[in-house]
């Protein structure tokens, strides 16, 4: 199934899941959807494991976690900043290191002070690795860290290879 990108949201310097200049980091990259979805791409390393050749579980649940918590600013004038409640995740699959793994995430329920979301983590192959629902309290980002957007490089980074669309099976 073809997904129409319609944005990219920011990244920045050291986040574990969207730090470029993280050397340990996924650097992942979150692109907007016509959907209302958020689509996450990353290639998990060395780095990432747990078993030899397998991405650790918990590396699989922050980048569900920040993918569906993300999922809320798709469209969004401002940023809104979600606080995780709770998270439940189902592992179906092992996640292969060294290939590129998309993440899917989506607002199911909102109101003014939480949302909810779910998310699947693909492989390359189009099966569901992982599966998650979570809970969200929104919050301005005043309230949760002391931030500067220009120390920490938080920015739209614009790249070549940025699809216009990206294919998912199903």
């Amino acid at each position: 199934m073809r997904h129409n990108i319609t944005g990219k949201q920011h990244n920045s310097k050291q986040c574990f899941i969207c730090g470029l200049k993280n050397s340990s980091g996924l650097k992942a990259s979150f692109f907007e959807t016509e959907g209302n979805e958020l689509i996450a791409k990353f290639t998990p390393h060395e780095d990432h494991q747990s078993y030899p050749g397998r991405l650790h579980g918990g590396i699989a649940s922050a980048i569900l976690d920040e993918t569906i918590g993300r999922a809320i600013s798709i469209g969004a004038a401002e940023q809104i900043w979600g606080i995780t409640v709770e998270l439940s995740v189902q592992f179906k699959k092992p996640i292969p290191l060294n290939r590129e793994i998309k993440v899917i995430g989506r607002i199911t329920s909102q109101n003014s002070r939480f949302f909810e979301g779910s998310g699947e983590i693909l492989l390359d192959t189009g099966e569901i690795a992982v599966i998650a629902t979570g809970r969200y309290m929104k919050a301005p980002l005043s309230k949760i860290a002391d931030f500067d957007a220009v120390e920490n490089e938080w920015r739209i980074v614009e790249d070549d290879n940025d699809p216009s669309f990206i294919e998912l099976p199903g």
